[in-house]
């Protein structure tokens, strides 16, 4: 029987469980999918453990129904202003007798560039090793086998508040079902929606979520720089939900039918049906006037990932532009708004290299979902392998970080 996995994604807005595996092809294949309303998250944040819950048992049975797979375990998403990335950087002698870097070096080299002062607060998360320099040779993805003197390693270390993380292993439990690991979103997003020429090349993946807009950038094939903005497509729901005077669910409905991040997309005769609040009849207004109301909105958010980028010191080196992803993402006329901002080619991303229910993941709102399904069948590869095994805190659990670059 093939190992199945699932990837739960709990964003602000919504929950989607991912089921899936690695057939005898081996691709991977989504076998089921269940999406349920989020009501338990503010800004990426569990702020209700008991709706959070609610909506992942709901998520969980819709994919399994589907996928006719009982599970009992999951790779789980996060989000949140509260996640942090910086790069650090180790170095170690290589102090064996044939001067010859072993797996041991290199997470003697990973321990010493993630030795860095964090408060009590926080934990890490994941350790992204971006290169490594034996002697005065740089840009080595992989140096084992290689002679040398000295060994650097640069990495790249997220890491996020305690009491978030644990909050978010408290719901999954309470709900029935055990984490196996904890993931940050646009990682996982990546791996669905990226190719390896992207990395290598130089890209921003932007991952536009209800409650928060995910930044990670790649170059030379690993990570460089990674934020989180505390602003996505909730705020443009609200703004409508103003400028329209109609409720927020009444506004969502509106945003996701008629949406547009561009006036020059839309027809100047095309009329929008507004519901109204308090038994009042309901109204008809010209779609450019939702248009008017979305596009400072989305232009402001794709100004403040702006200056995330140029803040990054990389906008100029990223040779294959931005990929757009998350539900936000699917307003249309996101491209166009995204591009007049960073005036660099933009495209949406949607998961990719995948089998199965092909037509069912097909947009951008299932990218992480699908990402921590192949995030968690590459581990598994891993421990097949023996790259990483046993306890927590055992030392091939340690390496494994040096190898989550390669996901």
């Amino acid at each position: 029987m093939e190992d199945i996995i699932v990837g739960l994604d709990i964003g602000t807005t919504k929950t989607c469980a991912v089921i899936g595996f690695l057939n005898e092809n081996n691709q991977v294949e989504i076998a089921g999918v269940g999406v349920a309303p989020s009501k338990g998250l503010k800004g990426g944040i569990i702020v209700n453990i008991d709706n959070t819950s609610a909506s992942i048992i709901k998520a969980i049975e819709d994919a399994e129904l589907m996928a006719g797979y009982d599970v009992n375990s999951v790779f789980v998403g996060v989000s949140g202003q509260h996640i942090k990335g910086e790069n650090s950087r180790g170095v170690v002698a290589i102090a064996n007798r044939n001067r010859t870097v072993s797996p041991l070096e290199v997470k003697r080299v990973i321990e010493a560039a993630q030795a860095i002062v964090i408060p009590v607060d926080r934990e890490i998360m994941h350790v992204l090793s971006k290169e490594f320099t034996v002697d005065d040779q740089t840009g080595i993805k992989d140096p084992v086998g290689m002679s040398g003197v000295r060994l650097e390693a640069e990495v790249h270390i997220i890491t996020a508040a305690t009491t978030s993380i644990q909050n978010m292993i408290k719901s999954v439990a309470k709900s029935g079902f055990q984490h196996r690991d904890i993931v940050f979103n646009p990682l996982a997003s990546a791996d669905a929606v990226i190719s390896r020429d992207e990395r290598d090349l130089g890209v921003a993946l932007i991952d536009f979520g209800g409650g928060t807009t995910d930044i990670i950038v790649f170059l030379e094939g690993g990570v460089t720089y990674s934020a989180v903005l505390p602003v996505g497509s909730n705020h443009i729901t609200n703004d409508i939900s103003i400028g329209l005077r109609t409720s927020l669910e009444s506004a969502e409905m509106i945003k996701k039918k008629y949406g547009c991040a561009d006036l020059s997309l839309v027809d100047a005769s095309e009329m929008v049906d507004v519901p109204s609040v308090g038994g009042r009849a309901p109204r008809r207004l010209f779609r450019q006037e939702l248009t008017q109301i979305i596009q400072p909105r989305v232009t402001e958010i794709m100004e403040m990932v702006d200056q995330e980028l140029i803040k990054s010191g990389k906008k100029d080196m990223l040779a294959a532009g931005i990929v757009l992803t998350g539900g936000g993402s699917m307003i249309e006329g996101c491209i166009e708004a995204a591009e007049r901002v960073f005036n660099m080619p933009v495209r949406i991303g949607v998961p990719e290299d995948v089998v199965g229910l092909r037509d069912v993941i097909d947009t951008p709102q299932y990218s992480n979902g699908v990402g921590l399904l192949k995030y968690g069948i590459r581990m598994n590869q891993f421990r097949g392998q023996g790259k990483y095994a046993g306890s927590k805190d055992g030392i091939f659990s340690k390496i494994k970080k040096m190898f989550e670059d390669y996901l």
